[in-house]
């Protein structure tokens, strides 16, 4: 596996802990985007993109947050401490949506950003500085929408 581009949009307030957010392109064919750079105790560290977990009510049967004290739906009071416990003994509020699955592909994933991250803030001395945009990846418009399975239809907006 090669990453063929690191992209970091530095935050604009980087007092926060929230230092950058950042995609990559693995390969030419695959991106990951919504990955932060966080600054931690011992220095800048890679978060991958992750989403909030969700359990269902117990009354209504709507999703909420494992953080939601009441129902979103039908506002009753919702059970204390419903979230797993990580090996450390910590609330599992987030799963990360993509992820290396050993150490090293971590590492080398980590060192690019991290690197490209330096680069980034040192262009962001510059007064001429413009951030780069995230979202802009033209060539996906290149290629044809891939057909439809048989016995799937079509949805609006995707």
């Amino acid at each position: 596996m090669q990453i063929s581009e690191v992209r970091v949009k530095l935050v604009e307030n980087r007092s926060e802990k929230l230092q950058a957010f950042c995609t990559i392109t693995l390969d030419d064919d695959f991106v990951v985007r919504d990955i932060k750079i966080i600054d931690g105790s011992r220095g800048p560290f890679v978060a991958m993109p992750s989403r909030k977990l969700s359990d269902r009510c117990p009354r209504c049967g709507s999703k909420n947050h494992l953080r939601s004290k009441y129902c979103n739906e039908c506002g009753s009071r919702q059970p204390a401490d419903r979230a797993r416990s990580d090996n450390r003994g910590r609330a599992r509020l987030h799963t990360d949506i993509a992820h290396p699955v050993n150490a090293k592909c971590r590492q080398f994933i980590e060192q690019s950003i991290l690197e490209a991250f330096q680069i980034e803030l040192e262009r962001a001395k510059s007064p001429d500085y413009v951030p780069p945009n995230l979202d802009e990846f033209e060539d996906y418009d290149e290629y044809p929408t891939p057909p439809m399975r048989e016995g799937r239809e079509a949805t609006e907006g995707g």
